[in-house]
């Protein structure tokens, strides 16, 4: 068996695509995964099956048609194993940020490698953010206040930029989700 993070794109967030975790949980058992559990409200679920052997792609298609009677228009879906996930906390490629205030960091799980990544760090002075590194199907984004007091939220920048679809987290979300694999 093979533990698994799925990060769902735009559900519970301003009414979009609302659904109870326990629902989410039960359709993900229902696609044939196993001791499936979910960490905050915004679809991040994590569940074991078996490993890459067996079809990461039936897997997610299994998962995709179950989602598919949940919503009217099924979610996006970006699938990382525990060991991905784990590196990129362990790779920390936020270090020199630690500590400093008035920041959000952000981590995108990109539904494929980018083909081509812009010079970096990449800006979006309206949203105030600043892509500082992409590896692999992630990229990583730092965002300061806008000038209405919020953070910026890079979803659509990042879409727009990298030509991918996207979901982001919080990069202490991530640690979060890390932590719980962990034990």
């Amino acid at each position: 068996m093979t533990t698994y993070v799925a990060f769902l794109r735009a559900i519970n967030v301003g009414g979009h695509a609302v659904v109870k975790m326990t629902v989410l949980r039960d359709a993900f058992t229902a696609a044939g995964c196993k001791d499936a559990r979910t960490l905050i409200a915004s679809g991040n679920v994590l569940f074991d099956s078996p490993g890459p052997a067996a079809g990461i792609g039936a897997l997610e298609r299994r998962i995709r048609a179950e989602l598919g009677q949940l919503f009217d228009v099924p979610p996006g879906l970006f699938i990382r194993t525990v060991r991905e996930v784990a590196r990129l906390v362990q790779a920390n490629p936020f270090r020199r940020y630690a500590g400093k205030p008035r920041l959000a960091l952000y981590v995108a799980f990109l539904s494929r490698k980018p083909r081509q990544i812009p010079r970096l760090p990449l800006r979006s002075v309206p949203e105030a953010l600043d892509v500082i590194s992409v590896k692999g199907r992630e990229a990583f984004i730092v965002s300061g206040r806008k000038k209405n007091g919020l953070y910026g939220f890079p979803n659509l920048f990042i879409e727009k930029q990298f030509d991918v679809t996207a979901t982001c987290r919080n990069w202490k979300t991530v640690h979060k989700i890390a932590g719980m694999l962990a034990t």
